[in-house]
């Protein structure tokens, strides 16, 4: 996947995110170690490090418009890396908005392939067009 530095630095958050989500490190550690070791340019440095932040900061946000959105599925039923991907992406969406809407989809959906298993991409992929239709018409598509 990691065609471009900022892909590579999604692979790196979402490692990131993932090692504080199973593991008892703090994430100045798992940062330092995971993410800082990943070979980034200065740029892709600091937009992995404010994913990485803002994906933590929007936590409970990110869980409540996924329970939105999932139906049918409880947010503890939806495996650890695709809740992680869903929650980087729309914190994206979000906070970040130079970044284009389809470059963040797209990646989501990546990252679940590399990453989580064959049905997971399809499932990111629903969760977030809903997520799409109910962002501001600022943000395009």
């Amino acid at each position: 996947m990691a065609d471009s530095s900022r892909s590579r630095a999604r692979e790196l958050v979402l490692q990131g995110l993932y090692a504080i989500e199973v593991g008892e490190n703090s994430s100045e550690d798992v940062f330092a170690d995971i993410i800082d070791e990943g070979d980034l340019d200065g740029r892709t440095r600091e937009f992995a490090h404010a994913l990485f932040e803002q994906v933590r900061g929007n936590r409970q946000w990110s869980d409540q418009a996924i329970t939105e959105l999932a139906h049918n599925w409880k947010l503890e039923r939806i495996a650890v890396v695709d809740r992680i991907i869903l929650s980087m992406a729309m914190t994206e969406l979000k906070v970040m908005p130079e970044v284009p809407v389809k470059v963040v989809l797209n990646e989501a959906i990546e990252l679940a392939k590399l990453f989580s298993t064959a049905e997971s991409s399809a499932f990111i992929n629903g969760i977030l067009d809903a997520f799409v239709k109910n962002l501001p018409e600022t943000r395009g598509v």
